[in-house]
Protein backbone atom coordinates (compact mmCIF):
# COMPACT_ATOMS: atom_id res chain seq x y z
CA UNK A 1 0.00 0.00 0.00
CA UNK A 2 1.26 2.73 -1.57
CA UNK A 3 1.14 5.86 1.24
CA UNK A 4 0.42 9.37 -0.76
CA UNK A 5 -1.70 11.46 1.80
CA UNK A 6 -2.65 12.11 5.25
CA UNK A 7 -5.52 9.79 5.21
CA UNK A 8 -3.56 6.99 4.45
CA UNK A 9 -1.35 7.10 7.07
CA UNK A 10 -4.38 7.56 9.57
CA UNK A 11 -6.18 4.15 7.82
CA UNK A 12 -2.28 2.16 8.25
CA UNK A 13 -2.03 3.95 11.74
CA UNK A 14 -6.07 2.77 13.14
CA UNK A 15 -5.85 -1.14 11.17
CA UNK A 16 -2.29 -1.55 13.27
CA UNK A 17 -4.20 -0.25 16.46
CA UNK A 18 -7.55 -2.13 16.06
CA UNK A 19 -5.56 -5.53 16.06
CA UNK A 20 -4.89 -5.00 19.82
CA UNK A 21 -8.11 -3.05 20.48
CA UNK A 22 -11.48 -5.06 20.22
CA UNK A 23 -14.58 -4.07 22.22
CA UNK A 24 -16.88 -6.55 23.52
CA UNK A 25 -20.62 -6.56 24.94
CA UNK A 26 -19.19 -5.77 28.63
CA UNK A 27 -16.20 -3.44 27.56
CA UNK A 28 -16.96 -1.55 24.31
CA UNK A 29 -14.85 0.29 22.03
CA UNK A 30 -15.12 3.88 22.34
CA UNK A 31 -14.17 5.22 18.85
CA UNK A 32 -13.10 8.41 17.87
CA UNK A 33 -13.18 10.07 14.90
CA UNK A 34 -12.32 13.78 13.46
CA UNK A 35 -13.62 15.11 10.26
CA UNK A 36 -12.45 18.88 8.91
CA UNK A 37 -15.96 19.80 10.49
CA UNK A 38 -17.35 17.26 12.97
CA UNK A 39 -16.27 15.02 15.50
CA UNK A 40 -17.89 11.49 16.24
CA UNK A 41 -17.70 9.42 19.21
CA UNK A 42 -19.16 5.96 19.48
CA UNK A 43 -19.77 2.42 21.33
CA UNK A 44 -18.86 -0.03 19.40
CA UNK A 45 -19.56 -4.12 20.53
CA UNK A 46 -17.29 -5.86 17.94
CA UNK A 47 -18.95 -9.08 18.57
CA UNK A 48 -21.72 -8.41 17.68
CA UNK A 49 -21.24 -5.84 15.47
CA UNK A 50 -22.89 -2.99 17.07
CA UNK A 51 -23.11 0.48 17.89
CA UNK A 52 -24.65 0.36 21.19
CA UNK A 53 -24.61 4.27 21.83
CA UNK A 54 -22.94 7.56 19.88
CA UNK A 55 -22.87 11.30 20.00
CA UNK A 56 -21.54 14.08 17.72
CA UNK A 57 -21.03 17.53 17.15
CA UNK A 58 -23.80 17.59 14.59
CA UNK A 59 -26.29 18.63 16.95
CA UNK A 60 -23.96 21.29 18.72
CA UNK A 61 -23.92 23.28 15.34
CA UNK A 62 -20.60 24.98 16.53
CA UNK A 63 -17.23 25.34 15.01
CA UNK A 64 -15.23 22.30 16.03
CA UNK A 65 -12.71 22.85 18.85
CA UNK A 66 -11.25 21.66 22.06
CA UNK A 67 -14.66 23.18 24.00
CA UNK A 68 -16.76 21.86 21.22
CA UNK A 69 -15.16 18.28 21.88
CA UNK A 70 -15.59 17.79 25.49
CA UNK A 71 -18.89 18.68 25.00
CA UNK A 72 -19.19 15.94 22.94
CA UNK A 73 -17.33 13.80 25.04
CA UNK A 74 -19.97 14.89 27.93
CA UNK A 75 -22.77 13.76 25.61
CA UNK A 76 -20.82 10.43 24.94
CA UNK A 77 -20.54 9.63 28.58
CA UNK A 78 -24.39 10.42 29.34
CA UNK A 79 -25.35 8.38 26.06
CA UNK A 80 -23.32 5.46 27.44
CA UNK A 81 -24.85 5.60 31.14
CA UNK A 82 -27.81 5.22 29.25
CA UNK A 83 -27.34 2.42 27.41
CA UNK A 84 -25.26 0.41 30.60
CA UNK A 85 -21.93 1.14 29.51
CA UNK A 86 -19.78 1.81 32.02
CA UNK A 87 -16.32 -0.01 31.52
CA UNK A 88 -14.55 0.98 27.62
CA UNK A 89 -11.43 0.56 25.88
CA UNK A 90 -10.42 3.64 23.68
CA UNK A 91 -9.90 3.71 19.89
CA UNK A 92 -8.52 6.49 18.97
CA UNK A 93 -9.13 5.91 15.48
CA UNK A 94 -4.85 6.40 14.04
CA UNK A 95 -5.61 9.94 15.02
CA UNK A 96 -3.41 11.16 17.40
CA UNK A 97 -4.03 11.33 21.12
CA UNK A 98 -3.60 14.81 21.42
CA UNK A 99 -6.11 18.46 21.35
CA UNK A 100 -10.18 17.48 20.20
CA UNK A 101 -9.28 13.48 20.41
CA UNK A 102 -8.31 13.79 23.72
CA UNK A 103 -10.28 15.94 24.97
CA UNK A 104 -13.64 14.24 23.89
CA UNK A 105 -11.36 10.68 25.32
CA UNK A 106 -10.67 12.51 28.71
CA UNK A 107 -14.58 14.38 29.29
CA UNK A 108 -16.48 11.47 28.60
CA UNK A 109 -14.29 9.16 31.68
CA UNK A 110 -14.58 12.59 33.65
CA UNK A 111 -18.43 11.84 32.98
CA UNK A 112 -18.26 8.07 34.59
CA UNK A 113 -16.83 5.89 32.37
CA UNK A 114 -13.22 3.84 33.10
CA UNK A 115 -11.23 2.38 30.57
CA UNK A 116 -9.80 -1.26 31.43
CA UNK A 117 -5.92 -0.32 32.85
CA UNK A 118 -4.53 -3.43 29.63
CA UNK A 119 -5.71 -0.88 26.95
CA UNK A 120 -4.89 2.51 28.64
CA UNK A 121 -1.65 2.89 26.76
CA UNK A 122 -3.40 3.23 23.86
Amino acid sequence: MQLKHRKDFIKRRHLRLRQKVVGTAARPRLCVHVSNANLYVQFVDDEAGKTLASASSLALKAKLNVETAKKVGQAAAEAAKSAGISLVVVDRGGFKYHGRVAAAVEAALEGGLKVNDSTEEN
